[in-house]
């Protein structure tokens, strides 16, 4: 039998794609996975930022496309990439264990997010992070930073910034731990919804595809996600807007936090709440309206251009 995975040729895609097949493979002798590499269109437009082309399904939209025509059978997401709403004849089959969800601060010569200069050079392609960074440090020189994390990396050591941001997970994935000068605490800048976990997509009538990566689902990273995605689908917030929400899970218990921020960090609206993990979609949804009820709403309409 082959399974084909539909996947984005960058580095830390393939990365995390090779991951699946290769767990795929060792459980199911019998399957033979093949990756296909299929260019997005935030792959092929890296000369502005992701907020300005549309930040909906730009890492997801061809590869949902390529499910749909039949021409793969399971796609590989990072799921902070992954949009609120699917399309209706898809859906998240598998959570692998998430890898560590936070910030990581990359500093050219070892210096903490307090410990950099006035007016840094800070790189960043996310309005999330750049809304809680300006909220912590409001001189920051926050610049657009696009392309692979290796791109990234060598921008930092040409001298074009004093600091960049990436996920932590990438940055292990791809066995960069070591060049992390500080996980940020979600204290200080909450992460992206879904950040460090992939989410495997498959069709909806493919029993087949759905048996088969079944053993790669872990039960704590779903319960976290799904109330992370409620509250992202309620606030009708995309993949680039300033909006960050983590869970964490211990025992039945769930604790969700969720923030929205002005784009120049002086607003900060932020809240949490916490329940039984059974209920992790009502309390995304929640938790939402409490922040829309309290000023989220006008934040995210500026945003918007409303």
């Amino acid at each position: 039998m082959i399974l084909r995975i539909g996947t984005r040729g960058s580095q830390l895609a393939l990365r995390q794609s090779e991951w699946v097949k290769g767990r795929i493979e060792s459980k199911h002798p019998h399957v033979r996975v093949d990756l296909v590499r299929i260019r997005t269109t935030g792959d092929k437009i890296l000369d502005a930022p992701l907020s300005r082309i549309g930040g909906k399904g730009l890492f997801v939209k061809e590869i949902e496309e390529a499910l749909l025509e039949g021409r793969v059978d399971l796609a590989v997401h990072s799921m902070k990439d992954v949009p609120a709403q699917l399309p209706d004849r898809l859906f998240l089959a598998a959570f692998p264990e998430r890898e560590d969800p936070l910030d990581a601060l990359i500093s050219a010569h070892g210096r903490t997010l307090d410990e950099l200069p006035l007016n840094a050079r800070v790189g960043t392609s996310s309005l999330r992070r750049g809304a809680q960074l300006l909220h912590i440090r409001p001189d920051l020189n926050l610049i657009p930073l696009r392309g692979n994390v290796d791109t990234r990396l060598k921008k930092l050591e040409a001298g074009a910034f004093h600091a960049i941001i990436l996920a932590a997970a990438g940055l292990n994935r791809l066995g960069l731990s070591d060049r992390i000068t500080q996980t940020v605490p979600p204290d200080r800048i909450l992460p992206a919804i879904g950040q460090g976990a992939l989410g495997l997509e498959a069709r909806r009538d493919d029993t087949g595809t759905q048996g088969i990566i079944q053993f790669l689902d872990h039960e704590p990273t779903r319960w976290a996600v799904r109330a992370e995605r409620a509250f992202l689908k309620e606030l009708e917030g995309g993949c680039q807007v300033p909006i960050a929400g983590f869970a964490t899970l211990r025992g039945t218990d769930l604790y969700l936090r969720g923030r929205v921020a002005s784009l120049d960090g002086i607003q900060v609206i932020a809240d949490h709440v916490n329940g039984d993990k059974t209920e992790s979609e009502s309390m995304g949804i929640e938790l939402a309206r409490r922040l829309l009820r309290v000023g989220a709403d006008e934040i995210l309409a500026q945003v918007y251009g409303r």
